[in-house]
């Protein structure tokens, strides 16, 4: 019987699998972890040999679960084999490290002026050849959500834990501002992620799982939702968590990005999904819009330009040393402010296709989250400290100054400008959760009034284009209109 080369280098595995199976049988026991671990070592490094200079066999067993199309080839023979595997406590190390090597080849696409060499990165960061990939996710309106609630049950407590059910009668707090209370069933209470925004239009999008949930703030109607989870017939580990979101300046299109760093494109008029963006490996911290161009940050520093319009969306990119979470282009799209998880404030040039270095680094003792340009002010921008610190800070970005700064003696979660009202909102965590408003003009920073109501941290804050209401999610799964 003549055997073809895949089938050879299987006989040829087999017997080395059997060698090294014989020698864990025949053993002593006394120093057997290291009679084990050196023909471990041996029989892996025989396995990568032959197959870096023959290539892989017909029948090496493939790690399909999320790969749609051929990937880069990164350690190769460790990906299909999974030899390798790691104790449990290195698993996150592991995912970092690899994601930081793909994400890099991502970028090494791009020449030093720019352009992206021939090909399509699909939402996978691979390299497309054949087919695009697909496209998770459905739109669900409103009405379907209804009847769904209504086949499973109408009791109470069902009703309750739908999302934006009323869940108090409108009242008053105590600095006289009226304050609604609606419900937020699965919001992620994580510090680092960015789950509400609302749009030039007044459109509310949250993020509940991995779900997304359009609500109209002129109506107080919900609309519909994103549905990223997975639909019959895929499998479970397709599940979509959403770690961040952005409308667009026209308040047509949605941006999600998600744990696993696909980033989707929403179209929200047409209630469709308009196509997946290049992926960052890792997770998707922070989304930013400059007029068409979308920029985003990923845990592992990098800083993608896309630009969604082009097949190929992949227009700039740049690299921060620590994690990305926060990022936001100033008013007049002249600068992009990117905050790091070490404290530092980095503010690069609107050149996207060679700014390589921040013109301008600022540093705070806590992880840069909550941070907002402001709007008529367009040279400075707001940043607020985590529990270490507590600290409102306005910077100046020309002189890379802090201008003025304000105690807190609380986390600053979220911050947002309210541009009529020429407010400055924050939302806080320890010891007393509220929202406070600040008024701000240079250099003084003085305190208005404080909200209290959510019983956990507010997490996330976003104002309607009027400035006249303030929409606050925290972490008792609670979403709160506040009257300005």
């Amino acid at each position: 019987m003549q055997l073809t080369g895949g089938e050879s280098n299987d006989w040829d595995n087999m017997r080395l699998l059997r060698d090294f199976v014989g020698k864990r049988r025949h053993c002593p026991s006394k120093g057997q972890n290291d009679t084990h671990h050196v023909s471990y070592k041996e029989f892996r490094r025989r396995i990568i040999q032959r197959s870096s200079s023959e290539g892989p066999a017909e029948s090496t067993p493939l790690d399909t679960g999320r790969q749609c199309e051929p990937s880069f080839e990164f350690d190769t023979v460790c990906q299909r084999l999974e030899l390798d595997s790691p104790p449990r406590h290195h698993e996150q190390a592991q995912r970092v490290l690899h994601g930081n090597l793909q994400e890099k080849a991502l970028v090494g696409g791009m020449s030093h002026c720019g352009a992206v060499t021939p090909g399509t990165f699909t939402a996978r960061g691979r390299l497309a050849t054949e087919s695009p990939p697909e496209q998770g996710g459905v739109w669900r309106a409103a009405v379907q959500e209804h009847e769904n609630a209504q086949q499973a049950g109408s009791d109470k407590k069902r009703h309750i834990l739908q999302p934006f059910a009323i869940l108090d009668k409108p009242s008053v707090s105590q600095q006289g501002k009226s304050v609604i209370k609606l419900a937020a069933p699965s919001l992620l209470n994580d510090y680092y992620t960015n789950l509400l925004d609302c749009s030039c239009n007044g459109m509310i999008a949250l993020a509940l799982g991995s779900c997304v949930y359009l609500w109209n703030s002129e109506t107080r109607g919900l609309v519909g939702y994103l549905d990223l989870r997975p639909q019959p017939g895929q499998a479970y580990h397709q599940m979509q968590s959403i770690s961040c979101l952005s409308w667009s300046r026209d308040g047509r299109a949605l941006c999600v990005g998600t744990r696993r760093g696909e980033i989707q494109l929403w179209d929200v008029e047409h209630k469709q999904s308009m196509r997946c963006l290049p992926s960052h490996l890792s997770v998707v911290r922070a989304l930013a819009w400059k007029q068409h161009l979308l920029s985003s940050g990923s845990v592992l520093g990098h800083i993608h330009h896309l630009d969604p319009r082009v097949p190929t969306p992949l227009v700039g990119a740049a690299v921060q040393k620590e994690g990305i979470c926060s990022l936001q282009w100033s008013p007049g799209d002249d600068w992009l402010a990117s905050g790091s998880t070490e404290g530092h404030l980095c503010i690069w040039d609107s050149d996207i296709t060679r700014s390589r270095q921040p013109i301008t680094t600022m540093k705070q003792p806590s992880a840069v989250k909550a941070m907002g340009w402001c709007p008529w002010q367009r040279k400075m921008i707001a940043t607020g400290g985590g529990w270490k610190d507590g600290e409102l800070r306005i910077w100046d970005t020309d002189s890379g100054t802090c201008v003025t700064s304000a105690n807190t003696n609380s986390q600053i979660c979220s911050l947002r400008w309210a541009e009529k009202k020429k407010y400055l909102v924050t939302g806080h965590g320890l010891p007393h959760h509220q929202v406070n408003c600040w008024s701000w003009e240079f250099p003084s920073l003085t305190p208005i009034y404080q909200l209290a109501g959510h019983s956990h941290r507010v997490l996330h804050l976003a104002i309607n284009p009027d400035s006249t209401h303030i929409f606050s999610a925290g972490a008792d799964q609670q979403f709160h209109i506040w009257d300005m």
